[in-house]
Parts: structure tokens; sequence; C-alpha cells
């Protein structure tokens, strides 16, 4: 079995150990030399380019990503070359464009932000003025990690943005969204394979700095009973009424009037599953290899209580974080380290830390003091 990746990132590197452990033979389409997952590079190219990924494609059995940015005329000619792509370009487009994507959901009777698409500066302002004064306005592709996300009280404030999306032959449209009053932010992982079987792991609690995730804690606290119910249920809907296949991360709100609202779809895996590799039964990148290869899926339950995954962002002002292993790994012996192989630079998320145990307190602490190891 051979399973090809589009994108040489963290998301495909972290692939590479579940495959060796499923005796898969994992190749990685980089779009440089050097990139995390240059373990399992054998081609660097340009993943817009439709001969390019023919060409790599043509060496595996089926196709997945690192990324969801893969463009659809390129994803429409493997397709039509008889090449298995999963998650496929029909499921794949709601993920690269949200005003599809929300328009979708909302079709589907999911709850989401109210929203609308907006063309002008005036459309926006009356938006903002009809709730509340303030929104959310977002570039439908393209943004991750806080980036094409702003929160604005008048249309001046993304002016330039209408002139970029007027320009890109797709529309000329914004997104903009309430601002919703929400308690925490969630996520829901879901893994679905082609024949249908799918499987959901805990909803998880996120916590993040600067739009980046920070921290994740799963299970989410108090979530046990209708909030992990409802949480499970609108992923596996969405992942069925899009035709996801792989996993599925839903990012979602819980609001200060206890709703849960959809606010981001990746079809890949997520950052919100890393603690999946050390704290579930089946790590989300196992369970990813298992769904695209149409395998069955693996249980989803939690070795311990509590696990909290804590990203290293930045990583030290000097040096790798390989220069600070001895004072990790002898200080937290019980957290598990993950390194991306990522030079460090301000923001960057450069690895992540995973503690578990029966103590969230314990837990909590553990895995940021840890990850405090590896940050100036």
């Amino acid at each position: 079995m051979r399973v090809g990746v589009i994108g040489g990132g963290q998301l495909a590197r972290m692939m590479i150990p579940a495959a060796i452990e499923l005796g898969v033979e994992l190749r990685v389409l980089a779009e440089a030399d050097g990139m995390s997952a240059a373990l399992a590079a054998d081609r660097v190219g340009d993943y817009t380019d439709a001969e390019t990924v023919l060409e790599f494609a043509r060496g595996v059995d089926v196709v997945t990503f690192d990324h969801e940015h893969v463009p659809q005329d390129v994803l429409r000619r493997l397709v039509d070359a008889g090449i298995h792509v999963h998650p496929g370009p029909d499921a794949l487009r709601f993920a690269q464009d949200k005003l599809l994507m929300r328009e979708r959901l909302s079709e589907l009777g999911l709850p989401v932000p109210d929203w609308a698409r907006v063309q002008t500066t005036d459309e926006l302002d009356d938006f903002i003025r009809d709730h509340g004064g303030s929104a959310v306005v977002k570039t439908p592709r393209g943004g991750y990690d806080g980036k094409g996300v702003r929160v604005v009280r008048a249309a001046a404030e993304v002016a330039e943005w209408f002139t970029t999306v007027a320009e890109d032959g797709r529309g000329g449209a914004l997104l903009v969204e309430e601002l919703v009053d929400f308690r925490r932010e969630l996520a829901q992982l879901v893994a679905r394979r082609p024949s249908g079987e799918i499987v959901a792991w805990p909803v998880v609690e996120t916590v993040q700095v600067g739009g980046v995730c920070s921290e994740v804690i799963a299970p989410a606290p108090h979530s046990a009973g209708r909030l992990s119910d409802v949480a499970a249920d609108v992923a596996i809907s969405i992942a069925e009424g899009l035709g996801v296949t792989g996993v599925l991360a839903v990012e979602l709100f819980e609001t200060t009037d206890d709703r849960v609202l959809v606010n981001e779809l990746a079809m890949r895996p997520h950052n919100s599953g890393h603690w999946s590799m050390d704290g579930s039964t089946t790590g989300q990148f196992e369970q990813h290899l298992r769904a695209v290869l149409d395998l069955p899926l693996g249980g989803t339950g939690s070795h311990e209580a509590w696990s909290v995954m804590v990203n290293v962002l930045g990583g030290p002002a000097e040096g790798t974080l390989a220069d600070r292993y001895p004072d990790a790994l002898a200080g937290h012996p019980t957290v598990k380290l993950h390194n991306y192989g990522k030079a460090p630079r301000p923001g960057r998320k450069v690895g992540h830390v995973t503690a578990t145990g029966d103590d969230l307190d314990d837990v909590v602490y553990e895995a940021r003091a840890a990850a405090a190891v590896f940050q100036d």
C-alpha cells in the first residue's frame, strides 16, 4: 500500500511513524527542500502544477493532503485520471472557500453564526449596524491560524480586502459573520472512510493565542452528556453531508447562551487532534491513513482521564529545540515531545508536548512546564 501526501509540512511528517507501524509506504510531494516531512519527501515540486502532481500521483495507490490548497482544476485532473483522492475535490472545495462552506452548512440545517456574502462596503456597514456595531470579516480563501480574519466596526477597516477579492476572479465577495459571544472554543474530530464507516474522538477544548492554537484539553471539561453528543452529531453530519473522507476537524464555539456553532473546518489531521497521538487508542494520523485506504477504523477511547497538548510556538531565541532536550526530558519524563524539525521563528509552530493523567490540574501543569523549556 502506497499513500502519497501532497504537502511537506508537520502534518505529513507526523504521518510517517503511523505509516511505518502499518507497513504503509508513504511518499511526500514537498513544496521545497528541507521541509518538516523531508524524511519521506521523494519529490519536490509545485502542487499547483497539474503535470507535476499527476506524475507524483501515478506512483501511489491513494493521494491525500497535508493542507487544503491544491487547486480544484488539479484535483479534477487526478480524479479524471482514475487516481483515488481522499478527501476528494467535491468535499475539499468547502474547506477551500469559506463562503461555499457557510452556504452548504446552512443548506444542511447545521448551526452556524449569522453570516452574509458582502461585495461592497455599504453592504458590510449595513451588516455591522444590524449586528450591534461589530462583526467578523473573513477572506473566503487562503486564511488560517488567524490570517484573513478581522474583527471590525466599520467597512473601511477592510477596504483593501475588497480590492483584493475584486481582482481574484472568484466573485469579489467577503464573508461577514456575527461576532459570537462565546464561552470557549471546542473542536470535534471524526474520521470517515469511503465505504461510510465513521468514528468520533471526544470533543476537546482549544485555547487560542493571537489566532493560533496554543493548548488543547481532551476531553473538554464539563462536556459529558448533551454537549458531547451535539458536537459529535454536528461533525458526523458534516462529514456525511459534504462527503469527507479521512480525518475532519470541526472547530466550534460554545456560546454563552449554550448553543454550539460551527466556526471552521479542516479536512485533514488537525492541531486540535495532536493529543490523540499519545492519549487515544488510535491517533489521528494512523486513523487518517486507515480511512483514506478504506481500512477498518480504530477505537477512539482515551488511555487516561485527561490529555493536554501544548504547542511550542516560536522556540528558543538561540539554538534549536534539541539543545533544550536535557532539561526538558529530565525535568518532565512523563511528557511526550514532538519536534517538527523546523527552525525557530517567532509565532511559528515548531513542536508540541502532550501530558496525560488522572488529575487535570497536574496534567496542565506538566504540559505547560515542559513546553516552556523550549521557549524564551
